[in-house]
């Protein structure tokens, strides 16, 4: 990672100092202009998923800070660039999705983040923009002529998401070809409708960013600029936001608030001070203190974290309860600590299970007829509540703190997780 620039610039210095710095272009030129004015920067996400992941926290931590600093973010969503696919990352041409599976997932991720930015009219308030808005009006012979001639296909095999791809054998749509001249293009848009001079991303981006920068040249004669932050990972070297029961999403309907706040707290003890700084808003004073704990007292500074982190995303009041669950829990002592879980697809929850085929599927009961003598005996619980009907089902609203507890009697529990 190249070493941050001496930023004098309120926003750099403090982007730089929360360890969210990895490389830009112009360092100079560009503190000079967040020095000077109110800089317009977006960042853009596209709509895959229903929910965004941790692995987007870094960047739309970004654009909090940059709206805390007096700047003006964008918030893109690439319900245009979607339909091509992003090539980043991946091995394979991704899915295509409809316009209709796009707006859902659009309107979801939306749910879940809009609220970590403030939205209106005023000087420094978010813009909230879909690229679909041009991308889906451009005519294919004149968007060619105009912006598609300023691309070099040689450089465009050297960007780093194309040249892996070809390297591995592995196939490249003509479609997710062309992904980086459409986000270039958005840069270019950008600046003309909403002034935006800058555009931050993940540094796995920053072939793209630059394409953007030398588009605004040749299309607007426009110095635009390009901030990169660092692609997280865990101080074990392991990937930031995955765990062994998949990802770990933003929006409460695929994470709740508990387990949110689980993965926080179950951060490894090398990484506290730096996710300290780059996911909640602590001052470095009491970071400091926080990070240079030792022994038992660490996990004091972990549950801080954990705390913080949630309630950024899903508000003080959620992340209060889930930390006094998590103590309640632990308070019960080793065996509420240690309880046994069973996955299950969260389809299958979705359609609903009755109650005594879960028990046998998940060893609760060894066949679904000594779940019915339990439950006919008022043995068998579901979230601590006796069932009552043999025939009763168990369903995704039945999941708290992201699982249903069930219960033979008062001493054999076990967690139903859906994943």
């Amino acid at each position: 990672m190249p070493a941050a620039p001496q930023f004098q610039s309120e926003f750099l210095r403090t982007f730089a100092a929360r360890g969210a710095y990895y490389d830009c272009s112009g360092p100079e030129e560009l503190d000079r202009l967040f020095a000077k004015e109110r800089v317009t920067a977006y960042i853009g996400f596209d709509c895959t998923a229903d929910s965004l992941h941790v692995g987007s926290l870094v960047q739309l931590m970004t654009l909090r800070r940059l709206q805390q600093a007096g700047h003006k973010p964008i918030l893109l969503m690439g319900g245009g660039t979607t339909k091509a696919g992003d090539p980043s990352g991946k091995d394979d041409t991704r899915q295509m999705l409809t316009s209709e599976q796009i707006e859902a997932n659009k309107q979801s991720i939306l749910g879940g983040i809009k609220h970590l930015l403030h939205f209106g009219d005023g000087p420094s308030d978010a813009i909230l923009v879909d690229n679909a808005e041009w991308l889906d009006r451009l005519e294919w012979l004149p968007f060619l002529r105009e912006v598609g001639r300023h691309f070099s296909v040689n450089r465009m095999l050297t960007l780093e998401s194309v040249k892996l791809r070809l390297e591995r054998e592995q196939p490249l749509s003509f479609l997710e070809f062309n992904y980086s001249i459409m986000q270039a293009y958005d840069f270019v848009e950008l600046y003309k409708r909403y002034g935006c001079r800058l555009q931050s991303s993940g540094s796995d981006q920053w072939g793209n960013v630059v394409s953007g920068i030398d588009l605004g040249h040749r299309l607007a004669n426009v110095q635009l600029y390009g901030l990169t932050t660092p692609l997280i990972t865990t101080a074990s070297g392991a990937k930031m936001g995955k765990t062994a029961a998949g990802a770990v999403w933003l929006n409460s309907d695929r994470v709740s608030p508990y387990d949110y706040w689980q993965f926080w707290r179950n951060t490894e003890d090398g990484d506290v001070g730096r996710f300290l700084r780059l996911f909640t808003e602590l001052p470095e004073s009491e970071i400091t203190r926080l990070e240079n704990l030792e022994g038992a007292e660490r996990n004091d500074g972990k549950k801080i974290l954990a705390t913080e982190a949630t309630s950024i995303l899903h508000g003080r009041e959620a992340a209060g309860l889930a930390a006094e669950t998590a103590r309640r829990t632990f308070e019960e002592g080793a065996s509420a600590e240690g309880l046994p879980s069973f996955e299950i697809e969260r389809a299958k929850l979705e359609a609903g299970i009755p109650v005594p085929n879960l028990a046998q599927m998940s060893g609760l009961t060894s066949s679904t007829g000594e779940a019915r003598r339990f439950i006919q005996g008022g043995g068998l619980s579901v979230n601590n509540v006796p069932v009552k009907d043999v025939k009763a089902n168990v369903s995704l609203s039945d999941v708290k703190d992201g699982a249903i507890k069930l219960s033979l009697g008062k001493k054999k529990h076990i967690l139903i997780k859906p994943v």
